[in-house]
């Protein structure tokens, strides 16, 4: 290491320190805070992100990357994190320092009243906040948009470099072509599921015990990490010594299960991580798209498997007791992969979930590119759910208001969701070139794949893309039909 980027990396070393700081506050506003803590806690937020675009665009910062550049000599992990600070010098340069600061502040009020309002099952009570949030999005996006780029190209791009507008419209019309007839199929094969069992009375501190065992079986390091409940579950990580997760409880079990194994997922890509990368601009994920790809995997194509269930389900269903203890493996796993079109992302089937995020993709690109008034959303939602999977939400908080994504300002998010499965699929098909994973499955052997994937993704952090990624593991680039097969092979048995 050179003298120059021992300087940089002291000056990098504060900016990340900010930025942790700022994760702990939305971690706690999101888990333990009191719900009058909002507005002042704002405060601290606002003051701590506008510290961290000031350190970001410093002068100091700015030097510090040009003596690196000067005195040259650096390793390739050294330039990766000096190319990422100059893209992240550049993004944050060209909003205005004020504009910024108000817009944390607000994102951190946000999501108090998007709660409050879904509570109260009333969109328009969200409408005014959601629309200076969507004002502020294409105001960021116009300052950083080169020459011709689309405001919601500039917004994907935060999430997914080289997905835009026109490979994702390619993506997400393949899947509706192939996705919506299979899902009608097999929703007519699933009718006679019972699934009645998930939704028995089954008590807080079983649905807990359940959710620890079934963390830690996963890989979750509780000596790294700890999990609490939100309103939405969501993985926030410190440094690789420091991943929270949370989950929630509800009165289907499956909810609560599945949602602990995808946190969980995000959550081994966070602690595997390397210890050089961790608390740099290169210590998170690749991706959201490759994160995705990571929680998706272990909640779906690991965790509804029966291989999975094998050596675990007699312990499961001790802790949950009757009528759970009754129930047959088979049916659980019928019970739990049953398709059926309905109204909530974060619940619905591995089939149908995809068409969930293809409503909001296009509802956002409406928002972005043809700028439809806010207040229009409910009935462009509703008209979309009953045209994609023939349902129509009862009331806004299983409709427009179910997602927590928009109140915090994450337009081009959603994508993410949906390249993830896809992703996952693509990596799973290679696996099973390399080694037996329903063996493993089967004898508990999870440290196995843990191990596989912490070496082939986890633990470069955003030292390579995703399609880089998936290039290296696969021999090909990103694919969509391994995604379309898998659930063909799954869905049309």
């Amino acid at each position: 290491m050179n003298r120059a980027f021992e300087r940089f990396e002291a000056v990098m070393e504060k900016a990340m320190a900010l930025q942790a700081a700022m994760a702990l506050f939305e971690w706690d506003n999101e888990t333990l805070a009191p719900k009058e803590a909002d507005e002042y806690t704002a405060k601290t937020i606002g003051s701590l992100s506008e510290q961290y675009r000031e350190m970001m665009v410093s002068e100091e910062m700015r030097g510090a990357a040009a003596a690196c550049c000067r005195e040259g000599g650096l390793s390739g992990t050294e330039e990766a994190m000096l190319k990422e600070v100059k893209e992240e010098m550049e993004r944050l340069s060209c909003i205005p320092a004020g504009e910024y600061r108000e817009f944390a502040k607000l994102r951190a009020v946000a999501t108090g009243v998007w709660a409050k309002a879904k509570e109260e099952q009333d969109f328009q009570k969200f409408a005014p906040m959601l629309e200076t949030i969507v004002e502020y999005q294409k105001r960021f996006a116009s300052y950083q948009a080169k020459e011709g780029q689309k405001l919601y190209d500039v917004m994907l791009d935060s999430y997914e470099k080289d997905f835009s507008m026109e490979a994702l419209d390619a993506f997400f019309g393949e899947l509706r072509e192939a996705l919506v007839p299979l899902q009608r199929k097999a929703q007519k094969a699933c009718a006679d599921v019972d699934d009645s069992f998930l939704s028995a009375d089954y008590p807080l501190h079983a649905q807990e015990e359940a959710a620890r065992f079934l963390a830690e079986y996963v890989g979750f390091d509780f000596n790294r990490g700890v999990m609490a409940v939100s309103a939405h579950p969501f993985t926030t990580n410190l440094h690789n010594h420091d991943v929270r997760i949370t989950t929630h409880y509800r009165k289907r079990i499956d909810s609560s299960i599945f949602s602990v194994i995808h946190e969980t997922g995000h959550a081994l890509y966070e602690l595997g991580i390397r210890d050089d990368l961790t608390q740099t601009v290169l210590g998170q994920g690749s991706s959201m798209g490759m994160h995705e790809c990571q929680s998706r995997f272990f909640e779906n194509i690991i965790g509804r498997s029966r291989a999975f269930w094998e050596p675990i389900y007699g312990r499961v269903t001790e802790i949950f007791g009757e009528p759970l203890k009754s129930v047959a493996l088979d049916d659980f796993l019928a019970a739990v992969n049953r398709t059926a079109p309905g109204l909530i992302r974060t619940e619905a089937d591995e089939l149908s979930y995809s068409l969930h995020v293809l409503i909001r993709y296009e509802i956002e690109k409406m928002l972005i590119e043809d700028d439809v008034p806010v207040t229009d959303l409910p009935e462009i939602w509703n008209r979309k759910y009953e045209e994609y999977l023939g349902v129509r939400p009862g009331n806004d908080a299983e409709g427009a208001l179910q997602d927590i994504h928009w109140s915090q300002g994450s337009f081009g998010y959603f994508p993410s969701y949906a390249l993830g499965s896809a992703f996952g699929a693509q990596i799973y098909f290679h696996m099973k070139k390399e080694m037996d994973l329903d063996r493993l499955l089967r004898e508990g052997r999870l440290d196995v794949i843990r191990a596989y994937l912490r070496e082939r993704i986890h633990q470069y952090g955003k030292l390579k893309t995703s399609r880089e990624l998936l290039r290296e593991i696969t021999g090909e680039d990103f694919s969509p039909k391994y995604y379309i097969q898998y659930l063909k092979d799954k869905y049309g048995r």
